[in-house]
């Protein structure tokens, strides 16, 4: 079964770039193939195949890749997609914390040939998620809708300003915020849950404030 759930993820990465990539085709001027990838100076998010439950083994073995040959230049971000679900064990509700796509791993850098078996001969890793398992950067839309960078907000919000969750597992949650921080975008949010009060760290994105 989770070999299954594994081929359902990895088709649907695949068929996004697919899509992604017949798009910039039908543009010649953006077309984006492996040599101008290699050639690229700029830094772009991949897709990274991971064995099943390595997650967190390729990550930090990456990491250790990353230090021991000084790539800190050329790989500036791992990130595993994670998400908020409730869960229900022994007759009690909690919002958990859950891999979102499992034996995936998003990672930003500037990729060259050179970097090749750097980072596909890292223990836990298979290979990257593209055509024929070349490195195939995801578009914009696609780190966006994996929220894999940090989109700036602003919002005019304060302490005691009450607040709709707008999306997540909360979506439809009236909260009232207990502390804000600008730099991060986050504010910390007193919501009713599971039949009591509780804070939770939500992102600007995922509330908008109701006006009095």
């Amino acid at each position: 079964m989770e070999n299954n759930k594994d081929e359902v993820i990895e088709e649907k990465v695949l068929s996004e770039n697919s899509q992604s990539q017949e798009k910039e085709q039908a543009q010649p001027e953006q077309i984006i193939t492996h040599e101008a990838v290699a050639s690229s100076n700029q830094p772009r998010w991949y897709a990274l195949h991971t064995f099943s439950g390595y997650e967190n083994v390729a990550k930090e073995n990456l990491e250790t890749v990353i230090t021991k040959f000084g790539l800190q230049d050329r790989i500036f971000d791992i990130i595993i997609p994670m998400e908020s679900v409730v869960e229900e064990k022994n007759g009690k509700k909690k919002l958990v914390e859950r891999k979102s796509m499992p034996c995936y791993i998003f990672v930003k850098m500037i990729y060259g040939d050179d970097l090749w078996h750097n980072v596909t001969r890292t223990r836990g890793i298979t290979g990257f998620v593209g055509p024929n398992g070349r490195p195939l950067p995801l578009t914009e839309e696609e780190v966006r809708k994996n929220k894999l960078e940090k989109i700036k907000v602003e919002v005019d919000l304060k302490v005691g300003d009450k607040v709709e969750v707008i999306d997540g597992p909360l979506e439809g949650t009236i909260g009232t915020v207990q502390s804000v921080n600008p730099e991060t975008s986050i504010a910390t949010v007193i919501v009713e849950m599971f039949g009591r009060e509780a804070p939770v760290e939500l992102d600007y994105t995922q509330m908008r404030r109701i006006d009095a």
